[in-house]
């Protein structure tokens, strides 16, 4: 009986770390990632779907890296571009640019750290590393 109250106890440990981790509220940083990630890939999703308008060929690249400064100023340059306006999905995407800008320099200013301010950087997206099986 014991081996499998020691095992029933280390299960209901288990999870309930597993409910305190997925309980937690998102932290700036971690807010910051995802909406980022989540604005870079609806921006290639936009770039290679076939149904959008062709203005969308025109719009400044929308790679993102929230460690590099010249995040801010892609950000504002891409909320600021005035063509694509009738198409839907580029103001979606404006909108979410707008709110990570938001975050970036209201409520995250003193929770980030810029590790550079390669603008150039920001143009070419880095490929993602390749995982080995």
């Amino acid at each position: 009986k014991l081996p499998t109250m020691k095992m029933l106890l280390s299960l209901i440990a288990l999870l309930s770390a597993a409910l305190l981790v997925s309980a937690a509220p998102p932290t700036c940083y971690s807010r910051v990632l995802s909406l980022s990630k989540e604005i870079t890939e609806s921006f290639k999703e936009l770039q290679t779907s076939k149904v959008v308008d062709s203005c969308v060929e025109t719009l400044p690249r929308l790679y993102l890296d929230i460690h590099n400064y010249c995040v801010l100023a892609k950000l504002r340059d891409f909320v600021a571009y005035p063509r694509c306006d009738r198409v839907v999905e580029v103001n979606e995407l404006k909108e979410k640019a707008r709110s990570l800008y938001t975050i970036l320099i209201s409520y995250c200013r003193r929770d980030l750290v810029f590790l550079t301010d390669d603008c150039n950087a920001l143009e070419i997206p880095i490929p993602p590393p390749i995982e080995h099986s």
